[in-house]
């Protein structure tokens, strides 16, 4: 029998979207609530083969990349958020909904914090009972 993550390698489509860049009101210190802040956003999503393979090759057969971009847009337009993991959790909840995705990873980095390093972020993976 395969374990959980076993079964998303073996029957799953994995649906992604890299190095998404968008600007974020986002951050706990005083200095970060005066502008926003770019956000990159790396966003995959396992979706089985049963509930992604297009049989008339039309985009109503498979989860549409849209469908990510719109969440994120519509979150960071609900207004300021001290954490990224708060906006990790709240994203990664959200795509996970959606009835075809079984698992979602998810992260946000944001690049021009410190000056050395490349980033600071959060990873989060979440996934949905699977029950044969």
């Amino acid at each position: 029998m395969l374990d959980p993550i076993q079964r998303l390698a073996l029957e799953c489509r994995r649906i992604f979207l890299r190095n998404h860049e968008v600007p974020v009101q986002i951050g706990a210190h005083d200095f970060e609530k005066t502008q926003a802040q770019r956000v990159i956003f790396n966003v995959e999503l396992f979706v089985p083969y049963a509930l992604s393979t297009p049989q008339a090759d039309q985009l109503s057969e498979v989860v549409d990349y849209d469908f990510v971009r719109e969440l994120i847009a519509a979150r960071i337009g609900q207004g300021h958020v001290e954490l990224q993991e708060t906006l990790c959790d709240d994203l990664a909840a959200q795509m996970l909904a959606h009835p075809r995705v079984q698992a979602v990873r998810l992260s946000s980095c944001k690049p021009d914090v410190y000056p050395d390093c490349e980033a600071v972020g959060v990873e989060v993976f979440r996934m949905k009972e699977w029950t044969p």
